[in-house]
């Protein structure tokens, strides 16, 4: 069992983040991220499908024969999935009204069986749900980073209706910015991969540059 949750949290954020490190569920990341709002939806959403998968997997690891497992891993993920659909539809209509068809497409989500079938298996239930919570928070950080760049180049705002989609609570989110029309592209699919290339090259550079500033004050201990 694992029980390094500072290096598992990481891992998810980070080093095996699902979307820059992984390139895993580039459909709802290129799909819903025209706005920030839609992105934090997604991947809240995501992520509490990964916790409870997870944790539920961790628990019937030694229950379910090797033999089975992928199937039971998927039932599993499609009944969460059904319920966080139907949660959605009850509590945030809006929301779920602009997601649409993707809230049901998380149950093909590489990163969800991924994690099922390369961590929850092998470890126990407080690491595995740990590993859940890393890999969605990574996964909602990068929708809603990506979201909240499309977003404001294209529109001029950030978190636009959060009010609406999310609930009053987030009004304090809204921002527009005065006299600034947009670049459509931004929000097409086109303007979606060329933000997401451009932020693969920065976290690849930032990546670089750690590993050589760690070689250069690891290189006077070593002589």
């Amino acid at each position: 069992m694992s029980d390094n949750y500072g290096s598992i949290m990481k891992e998810g954020l980070w080093d095996q983040n699902v979307v820059f490190a992984q390139l895993l569920a580039m459909c709802p990341t290129m799909a819903v991220t025209t706005s920030g709002t839609n992105g934090l939806g997604m991947g809240l959403a995501t992520t509490v499908v990964l916790v409870v998968s997870n944790i539920l997997v961790s628990m019937i690891r030694h229950t379910v024969s090797s033999q089975v497992r992928i199937p039971v891993f998927v039932v599993l993920i499609a009944t969460l999935v059904t319920v966080v659909d139907m949660a959605m539809n009850a509590w945030l209509h809006d929301l779920y009204k602009v997601l649409g068809l993707f809230i049901a497409l998380i149950v093909v989500n590489c990163a969800i069986l991924g994690r099922a079938e390369a961590f929850a298996v092998k470890n126990g239930v407080a690491a595995s749900a740990v590993d859940g919570l890393a890999m969605g928070l990574g996964f909602t950080g990068a929708l809603t980073f990506i979201g909240l760049i499309r977003e404001f180049l294209g529109a001029g705002t950030l978190f636009a209706q959060a009010s609406n989609l999310l609930g009053p609570a987030f009004a304090f989110l809204e921002i527009k910015l005065p006299g600034y029309g947009g670049a459509l592209l931004m929000i097409l699919p086109p303007g979606g991969f060329a933000i997401l290339g451009f932020l693969l090259a920065g976290k690849r550079v930032m990546e670089q540059h750690l590993a050589e500033k760690a070689a250069a004050q690891a290189a006077p201990v070593a002589a």
